[in-house]
C-alpha cells in the first residue's frame, strides 16, 4: 500500500467485509455501541448492532457520542492494513507497545470487544 492512497475507501468496507463474515459477527453479537477510529486527522464513526456494522461514518466527532476510541497516525494504519503486515504491525497490541496507537474511552467496553475490533480490522487486509 503506498503512501498516498487514501484509506477512507479502505475503512469503508468494513461494513460489507464484518458483515460477511459469520464468525466475527458472532464474536460481536452483544455489542451495540459506536466507536470512534481516528486516522491521522480523518476520524470514522463506526456504529454496530449485534455485531454488524450498521454504518462507517466520516467527518469532525467531538460532538457525536462514541463509547471508546482507537487512535494512531495515518502512517501506522498504513502498516497495520498492509497483507501481511510487517513483524510488530500485525496487531493492535503491537501497536500500543510501540506506542503508536492510544485507547480512549469506556476501556471496559473496548476490552470486552476487542477481539471482534481486532478481527473486524484485520479483515479488511483481504
Amino acid at each position: 500500500m503506498s503512501g498516498n492512497v487514501d484509506l477512507t475507501p479502505l475503512i469503508g468496507r468494513l461494513p460489507e467485509v464484518v458483515n460477511g463474515d459469520p464468525a466475527i459477527v458472532r464474536w460481536g453479537r452483544e455489542m451495540n455501541d459506536a466507536f470512534m477510529l481516528e486516522v491521522g486527522r480523518m476520524q470514522y464513526l463506526v456504529t454496530v448492532r449485534a455485531g454488524r456494522v450498521e454504518k462507517v461514518e466520516t467527518g469532525s466527532f467531538e460532538m457525536r457520542p462514541w463509547r471508546f476510541a482507537i487512535r494512531a497516525r495515518e502512517e501506522c494504519w498504513r502498516e497495520f492494513f498492509r497483507s501481511p503486515p510487517a513483524p510488530g504491525w500485525h496487531d493492535l497490541f503491537a501497536l500500543l507497545r510501540r506506542g503508536d496507537v492510544t485507547f480512549e474511552g469506556d476501556q471496559r467496553a473496548l476490552w470486552a470487544y476487542l477481539l471482534y475490533i481486532k478481527l473486524a480490522l484485520a479483515a479488511l487486509r483481504r
